[in-house]
């Protein structure tokens, strides 16, 4: 499968460090503005990337391409992501998959209609770390409390506060902690328990957007909260609580490259089983997987479920007061 790169940021690295561990994909092309052209061309170098393009329209008439990953700030992966699946490519997008779910709504219908894959890039729901922990909440007994904390303070809000927005900062760009860091907090509950019944999303605003929050979601029989934090910092933590045992990690919801397990009154047992992989193999597999196999019921039910996160993101958002102008 012939891909093209949409982005020259910090996130491209990770996504060509994992496209190499994967045979039946080929990053064929590289598209970003011509100031990125020297990073791009590194790029290139690097890891044999053949054509660099600065005219998306003219990326979309190579009949090479096939698929394209759209890494590019979160208010362009929408028209990005669709200008692609209307010309029959398929797309992997990263994490936000949209602003709003509207735009996520209509990128999926659009995609059905033209027998393409849309995917969101999420890390954790793939990686072997994350399915054993599906496997090991059956063995907590009833869930009580469900706790994440991903706070990580950000060099850019030293320019925020001094009165530079850059693209993460800015509601207009669709920027936040919320679509930032606490998604992964998002989807890694989600991926476990599904929709909650309800949510509240208390926030820190600034400017008109989240520096950091507080998610809450209730579902029957339990509470979930969900930090996330731009402006400040803490030890990041993943509780998952039973009243049979526990799972806990000290990674960040998008690496959770390993955890913890036990029972109540026994011995706590640390469980790593992503082998040192890339953090992006996993789902960038699934997403290969996808298109070389054709399976269409699969990648609907991975659509499913980035449209619940989408329905969680755009509720906290009206109750926190933010919006992006779409």
């Amino acid at each position: 499968m012939k891909t093209a790169v949409l982005g020259a940021g910090t996130i491209i690295p990770d996504f060509l460090q994992a496209a190499d561990k994967i045979e039946e994909l080929e990053v064929c092309a590289i598209f970003g503005r011509e100031s990125s052209l020297a990073r791009m061309r590194e790029f290139q170098r690097q890891y044999g990337i053949e054509k660099i393009y600065h005219d998306y329209d003219q990326l979309l008439k190579d009949p090479q391409v096939e698929a394209v990953y759209v890494a590019l700030p979160n208010h362009l992966h929408y028209t990005f992501a669709k200008k692609a699946v209307e010309n029959k490519k398929h797309v992997i997008v990263e994490k936000p998959f949209a602003s709003t779910y509207g735009q996520a709504e209509e990128l999926v219908r659009i995609a059905g209609q033209n027998q393409v894959v849309v995917f969101e890039a999420i890390s954790n729901q793939y990686m072997p770390n994350y399915q054993k922990t599906r496997e090991l909440v059956k063995e907590l007994g009833d869930i009580k409390i469900v706790q994440l904390n991903y706070s990580q303070y950000s060099r850019r809000y030293d320019l925020f506060k001094e009165g530079t927005t850059l693209p993460v900062f800015d509601p207009k760009k669709s920027g936040g902690a919320l679509m930032d860091l606490n998604v992964y907090n998002i989807h890694y509950v989600t991926g476990l328990f599904g929709k909650p019944d309800n949510i509240r999303y208390i926030a820190n605003i600034e400017r008109g957007i989240d520096t950091s929050g507080i998610l809450t979601m209730e579902y029957p029989g339990f509470k979930c909260v969900c930090v996330g934090a731009k402006d400040c910092k803490a030890p990041v933590s993943i509780n998952v609580q039973g009243d049979k045992g526990y799972v806990h990690s000290d990674d960040p919801a998008n690496v959770y490259g390993s955890f913890t397990f036990a029972h109540n009154g026994g011995e706590p047992r640390t469980i790593a089983l992503n082998q040192g992989m890339p953090r992006l193999y996993y789902e960038l597999r699934v997403f290969t997987d996808l298109v070389t196999r054709g399976n269409g019921q699969e990648a609907r039910e991975y659509n499913r479920h980035t449209l619940d996160v989408m329905e969680i993101l755009d509720k906290a958002r009206r109750q926190a007061g933010i919006d992006f102008g779409v």
